[in-house]
């Protein structure tokens, strides 16, 4: 084997490559902003060819379109996996939704604020199709089967649940997030969550 293969990079598995111009427009995005930001600067911080950016984005609005779809992923992820641990009853299940939701919230709030209000579609149709709202949505109807509270309509209360954890949350931030008390939100938002379901507490 020659020196000069032997100094060839391998070639990346695309789902790795994918990731890592993700990776590198997400931190462009935050540091100046989405409009300011080239496809150049994208793949020089990737470290790959220009071509190689258009293998799997059309354009830089394609890019945040899929990193809103992975903010999403993850940010089920955290909240599934905290109402999962959660053993105690349906209302310390949804205490722990409500935590993990702010928890999640505060933790990215940057990447959530690039991804939803700078990517517009169609507010409608994302509401529509929020994960986040159709697995309480879920959460609230197996409850209700297991007898832990009465819900007429799932899904509007998943609505109303989830605008008001949202609109909370939005509301503290008009602050620094490193200023917030979050023990402080997270009650606030469980009483007022748990008296919307009359659990009381």
């Amino acid at each position: 084997m020659s020196s000069e293969s032997m100094k060839r990079p391998r070639t990346k598995p695309p789902e790795v490559r994918r990731d890592e111009l993700m990776d590198s427009a997400q931190s462009l995005f935050l540091e100046k902003g989405f409009t300011a930001t080239s496809v150049g600067e994208i793949v020089e911080r990737a470290d790959v060819a220009k071509g190689t950016f258009y293998l799997y984005f059309a354009t830089k609005d394609d890019v945040l379109g899929a990193l809103q779809t992975r903010f999403v992923d993850d940010f089920c992820d955290r909240v599934d996996a905290a109402v999962t641990r959660e053993d105690g009853g349906w209302s310390q299940k949804l205490d722990a939704w409500i935590a993990a939701c702010v928890d999640a919230y505060l933790d990215k709030f940057a990447l959530h604020d690039l991804v939803f209000h700078q990517h517009q579609p169609a507010n409608r149709a994302m509401k529509s199709a929020n994960p986040v709202i159709t697995r309480l949505e879920e959460m609230l109807r197996t409850g209700a089967a297991k007898g832990a509270w009465i819900i007429e309509d799932f899904r509007i209360t998943a609505v109303m649940l989830f605008d008001a954890m949202h609109g909370a949350v939005d509301d503290a931030l008009t602050v620094p997030a490193e200023s917030i008390d979050r023990d402080v939100l997270r009650s606030a938002i469980t009483r007022f969550c748990r008296n919307a379901l009359r659990l009381g507490g």
